[in-house]
């Protein structure tokens, strides 16, 4: 199991994800309501991980920019 830290940008113009520092940046196109961006987010970071998204988990930061992902495959 892993722990990755990320900065969430939910509402953005496209799909992005960088790395910066040993912190994930994710720009997500979906709005940070009923928890579409954190889904959106866990698939962007499986994608960039080469991953199925159901390895990815939200372990803290549900309503925070910063969030912290587990991967547990």
């Amino acid at each position: 199991m892993r722990h990755i830290e990320v900065t969430a940008y939910p509402n953005a113009g496209k799909e992005v994800v960088r790395e910066e520092g040993g912190v994930l940046k994710v720009w997500v196109t979906e709005p940070a309501e009923k928890g579409r961006a954190n889904k959106a987010i866990c698939r962007a970071v499986a994608k960039f991980f080469g991953i199925a998204p159901s390895c990815v988990e939200l372990e803290r930061g549900g309503s925070s920019r910063r969030k912290v992902m587990r991967i547990v495959c």
